[in-house]
């Protein structure tokens, strides 16, 4: 740290103010980028739809209306019912909750598991990197939707299963970044002093490694929600995701399959929300990578 005395005019720095100061300049490269901007608002604005479903929601989504069975979109019932009766409208908010549930946590779980092993596979390095390696490149050899169907109809079809299968079997790339990020990094002088002063080598993994890992993880991280998104309305289309009639995006879009000549608007709603959703977070992924990347630091 240099510090520069008051006599001389000086002010006091450190990697604190260094860190706030990436921060500041990494946000307003993302502000710069429209769409990036475009794509955070409609995410924070289903984020928004998903928390209050039950007052936004003008109907219940799991009750059928006489009478209504397959009818068109009005002003009044601007997504039209499904094949039952059930007012797709409230179907769709509800589903926002399930799509941001899976997509969410289940890259959390794939981004734990992924920097830890990653972690732990570059700095260790010999047998463990070498074991875990072959995991990981075993795992992204494996057909993932093969993988997902096997295990959820093994383990049956819920929210939480839908979370963990997702979770556990998307950790690989992340692994793949940080691993080669870490193999980087280890050989760097500060690490080296670290060593050699005894700091165990947990603690420079957790404090001196991973914070500089970060970056592209979190970048890997946006884009991949909106595939994970897919995976789960994959599922969910097979009935092999949300356990039916809790209404998912992707249930829906199963739910209007047989009836597509008939009744289109079945699908096509949850069908656009679920490329806008994608498309939104790819937008902010894209923000984000150039907000982050190291050559266009000023």
């Amino acid at each position: 740290m240099a510090v520069i005395s008051a006599e001389q005019g000086g002010a006091i720095t450190g990697p604190s103010s260094a860190t706030r100061s990436e921060l500041s300049q990494a946000w307003r490269r993302f502000r710069s980028n429209r769409i990036a901007v475009v794509g955070l608002i409609f995410i924070l604005f289903l984020i928004v739809v998903a928390i209050a479903a039950p007052a936004l929601a003008p109907y219940d989504p799991l009750v059928s209306y006489e009478g209504t069975r397959g009818d068109a979109p009005t002003l009044a019932n601007p997504f039209g019912f499904d094949h039952i009766g059930r007012d797709l409208f409230s179907r769709v908010i509800f589903g926002s909750r399930v799509a941001l549930i899976v997509g969410l946590f289940s890259t959390g779980i794939a981004v734990t598991l992924g920097i830890l092993i990653g972690a732990v596979a570059g700095y260790f390095g010999g047998w463990v990197d070498t074991l875990l390696s072959r995991l990981l490149d075993t795992l992204m050899a494996f057909p993932i939707i093969a993988l997902l169907v096997v295990l959820a109809a093994v383990l049956g079809p819920s929210s939480t299963t839908t979370v963990v299968v997702i979770g556990v079997t998307g950790w690989a790339r992340f692994a793949r970044v940080v691993r080669a990020d870490v193999l980087s990094i280890k050989a760097e002088d500060y690490i080296t002093a670290a060593r050699a002063t005894g700091v165990s080598n947990w603690r420079i993994i957790i404090r001196h490694i991973l914070p500089n890992v970060l970056g592209p993880v979190i970048v890997l991280a946006s884009l991949g929600i909106g595939g994970i998104i897919i995976l789960e309305a994959a599922l969910s289309f097979l009935g092999l995701g949300v356990r039916p009639p809790t209404p998912s995006w992707g249930g829906i879009l199963a739910d209007g399959r047989p009836h597509l000549l008939r009744y289109p608007h079945i699908s096509f709603f949850p069908g656009l929300m679920i490329t806008l959703t994608v498309l939104a977070f790819n937008f902010i992924g894209d923000g984000l990578r150039d907000a982050l990347d190291p050559r266009q630091k000023t």
